[in-house]
This record gives structure tokens, sequence and C-alpha cells, in this order.
């Protein structure tokens, strides 16, 4: 697959290959992708929700009313979750979301949502995403001349760093390293813009995993 190569002012820059093997999957499988994303938000989820159960109730320990002769039920403590004011019975405790992903998946869900943008005409190609001046206004303006104002940038190894101090601050723009890849960020912007050592360091990631293999 064949696509133009673009600089920031929006000029050609020629045109670059992209292996079919990882942009040009015909048949976009969503399940593969749902499974690679909610694996992904487990991971995030922090967990520290809890509940109080009843050694942690701060009420009387003192039996609430003799066992026998009252005519209602035998209770022995406050702080049972059937009180106002007692434990809350199988509530929620800090634990991980988190649970395992095969690699294998991971790397496939991976492919299908980068082509799944070049499927739709959402991947944009850039030379490179390097900055003179740290300046949020001139990007934000190149960025729109270009139809990325919502977009995910693969800037490739290393993220410029007046480019990143100028995009952080852009709503619906997020840059990350070629290590930063993934799924969830692919999928959650409108546009993908990776420049060319991006798409290098793709192929040399799928490459390395197919010799692992």
């Amino acid at each position: 697959m064949k696509i133009d190569v673009i600089n920031l002012d929006g000029s050609k820059a020629g045109s670059v290959d992209l292996d079919d093997a990882i942009f040009g999957i015909g048949e976009i499988r969503g399940d593969i992708l749902q499974r690679v994303v909610t694996w992904q938000l487990a991971k995030r989820r922090a967990g520290t929700h809890k509940i109080q159960v009843r050694n942690e109730v701060s009420r009387t320990s003192k039996k609430m009313y003799k066992q026998k002769g009252t005519g209602g039920a035998r209770h022995g403590s406050r702080r049972a979750a059937q009180f106002v004011g007692g434990a809350k019975a199988h509530g929620p405790v800090v634990r991980s979301h988190a649970f395992d992903m095969n690699k294998k998946v991971r790397a496939l869900a991976l492919r299908h949502a980068l082509s799944s943008k070049a499927k739709d005409g959402s991947l944009v190609i850039l030379d490179n995403v390097t900055l003179t001046e740290a300046k949020t206004a001139a990007l934000r303006a190149t960025l729109g001349g270009l139809g990325l104002v919502n977009a995910l940038v693969i800037a490739g190894p290393e993220v410029d760093a007046n480019f990143k101090l100028a995009a952080r601050n852009i709503p619906n723009i997020d840059v990350l390293p070629n290590a930063g890849l993934n799924v969830y960020d692919v999928l959650r912007r409108q546009k993908l813009v990776l420049t060319k050592a991006a798409i290098e360091g793709i192929s040399a990631r799928f490459s390395d995993q197919k010799e692992a293999a």
C-alpha cells in the first residue's frame, strides 16, 4: 500500500510504502479490538473502592438485647449488615482489575486498529513533527489547516520537545512516542498521524515479533 507523505505546512514530501500485513487488513475484527480495549482499561482501574466489613465498623460490640424472651429475632451485634449504620455485605474491596491477555492477540488487535484507520482514510503520514518554537497557537492553526482537530500523533522514537510542549494544551490532540502506540488511543481519536520514523519503528516492532515467534 502506497500513501502520500506531507509536511506540517501541507506540502507534499513524497510517498511511503506501508506493509499490507500491518496496514492492509481487509476484514477488521471488532471482537478482537473490543477484547484488547477492555484489557487496557481494566489495567488502568485503580481498584481502590472499598466498603467497611463488620470488624471495621465503629459501633458497640455489646449484645443488643437478651437472647430469649423478647419475641423478636435473635441478634448479637449492631454491626450486622441489616441494621442502619452497620457493615455492608459482599461489597467491593481493594483489588486489581487486571487480567492476562495473550501477546499474539494484543499484536493482532494493534494491526487491526492500524488497518482500520488506513481503510477509512483516517491515516495521515507526516515527514516529521519538529518545531523551532513551542507555540501552541501556531501549532493549533497548523494542525487545523491539515484537518487534524481530533488526532493521535505517533512522533517516532522520541517526541520533539518543542512539539510536545506546543501540543500538550491542545484539546483532543495526543502525542506519543513509538513505545506508547496502543489500540485504545488509536481508536479513541478520529485521525492517526504517523511520522516516517514512526512507520519504521512499527515495521521493526512487528518484524521482531515474527522472529520471536
